[in-house]
């Protein structure tokens, strides 16, 4: 079925500008854009206050409420903050056991059901395809699932698409937008796409958000009221932003070849860790994008106890001090504070590596580097310790 609500597309844009440049980007991931469906911003999290403010403001008739916010349980903290500001009840989905970024289906339709049963009116569900928190990339018969589920219960799905370019295996790793997924069906207009564009096509400290709506009349809606947002709160990207964005949105070789050295690096690295947590006894999804995992310490309950360690805040205080500022409790994601689940980030062991390293393909063996390898070896010693017991006596 096709969506009855699709509009005529305009004369495409500029290639040179951020407008073209953004077309042309999805248009590259079999996403067609015109211009008018396009948003820029100085960041992703401000695109995302600006959509969530639109779709309480274009809300069905009849519908009164702010209505709440689902989001999956871990997810980025800037997904809640958004909601927050706006004074939004957010509500934790599970995630499934396949991955992380996206709500379990079924638990998701039971939270619309008990949020409704309680009065409220669920109106976004927030997810990520390539998730920086778990470093996981969700499979696609998955998130056509979760798309699904959420579009007949009449949810915005607002699609965090800042790591798909970051897969560790571009050829393995399938990663699929659900605006692609769901483009000639009558669910066309309920996906938003956004992508912080400082996540891996930006040089490092660069910082540009971009959003594409649907291109039908609920987002052309949401469209507008999003730009509202932006003018009033000023937050239009300056002229060099924009000339940086559409620079590295034309994914010139250079960039395309320092992109796909980098996220093999931090695939090696991030292997590498995963092998240190579950040689420790942790349970943790094997990492498949982006520079982290996602590690679950609840078999090493009793080990960790005696050394006093009882939940995550506990066990994040007790992994910085042995491994540095690269690991995060789940608490800080939204995950339960009591569960002894902890973010590890790349970082921890990339730090050794030397400039060069990032720029070529293939790229060196890091773990063959020096630095890397004392990392490494220094993080297998401290988790081995803590989760043996040893480090409590």
């Amino acid at each position: 079925m096709r969506s009855s609500e699709k509009k005529t597309v305009p004369k495409p844009a500029a290639p040179h500008t951020v407008t073209g440049a953004a077309c042309a980007y999805w248009e590259r991931r079999g996403i067609a854009t015109a211009p008018a469906q396009t948003l820029a911003a100085p960041s992703a999290p401000l695109l995302l206050l600006a959509t969530l403010a639109s779709a309480a403001a274009s809300a069905p008739p009849g519908e009164t409420g702010r209505g709440a916010v689902l989001l999956p349980s871990p997810c980025p903290a800037w997904y809640a903050t958004q909601a927050r500001l706006l004074d939004r009840r957010v509500r934790r989905v599970a995630t499934p056991a396949e991955c992380g970024g996206v709500p379990d289906p079924v638990a998701l339709l039971e939270t619309v059901r008990r949020a409704r049963a309680e009065g409220e009116r669920p109106r976004v569900l927030v997810l990520s395809i390539a998730d920086e928190v778990t470093g996981t990339a969700v499979p696609p018969e998955l998130l056509h699932e979760v798309c699904e589920a959420a579009a007949d219960e009449g949810l915005l799905v607002v699609s965090d698409e800042s790591w798909r370019d970051a897969s560790h295996d571009t050829h393995g790793t399938v990663t699929v937008s659900p605006a692609e997924m769901l483009h000639d069906t009558v669910y066309a207009g309920s996906v938003v796409v956004l992508v912080e564009l400082g996540a891996a096509l930006l040089p490092p400290g660069g910082r540009a958000g971009l959003a594409r709506f649907p291109d039908t009349e609920r987002g052309e809606a949401l469209h507008a009221g999003a730009a509202g947002v932006l003018r009033t709160l000023r937050a239009e990207p300056t002229a060099q932003a924009e000339r940086e964005a559409a620079e590295a949105l034309a994914e010139p070789p250079a960039l395309r070849t320092r992109r796909t050295a980098s996220a093999a690096l931090h695939g090696a690295l991030a292997r590498a860790l995963h092998g240190a947590v579950t040689a420790a006894g942790a349970v943790c999804r094997p990492p498949r994008a982006a520079r982290g995992l996602y590690a679950d310490f609840e078999p090493c309950r009793g080990e960790l106890a005696s050394a006093g360690v009882t939940d995550a805040p506990r066990l994040e205080a007790a992994l910085v001090s042995c491994l540095g500022p690269y690991v995060q409790g789940g608490h800080r994601f939204g995950d339960d504070p009591a569960a002894l689940r902890v973010r590890l980030s790349t970082d921890a062991l990339a730090a050794g590596l030397p400039p060069e390293a990032w720029d070529a393909v293939p790229a060196v063996d890091p773990l063959e580097e020096p630095a890397v390898a004392e990392a490494l070896a220094a993080a297998h010693t401290a988790l081995g310790a803590l989760t043996d017991g040893s480090s409590a006596r």
